[in-house]
């Protein structure tokens, strides 16, 4: 299975709801790695990298999100793979 890299911007409710710790459990559960951060303007930003599979399971989850948060958008890019993470991290910049 090939793998593949996404770079997924979150808006809604999404910062002060456990998004990110959230984020990092549901992606080490499943296999992923890369980092979640929030930004400046409210939203959450992730990058995945593992299983297009996998990654496609994480983008759904992002869509709901965890039980406090109000997702009102998912903006996915798809990148190239680089195999730069050895697991998945909250960024605090």
């Amino acid at each position: 299975m090939r793998n593949a890299r996404a770079r997924v911007i979150i808006s809604g409710r999404v910062q002060g709801v456990f998004f990110r710790a959230n984020t990092q459990e549901m992606a080490r559960k499943i296999g992923l790695t890369g980092w979640v951060r929030n930004l400046p303007n409210g939203k959450v930003e992730a990058v995945f990298e593992g299983s297009r599979e996998k990654i496609e399971r994480a983008i759904e989850w992002c869509k709901r999100g965890p039980r406090l948060a109000r997702v009102d958008n998912v903006e996915v890019t798809w990148e190239e793979y680089k195999g730069e993470f050895k697991d998945f991290k909250i960024r605090y910049w």
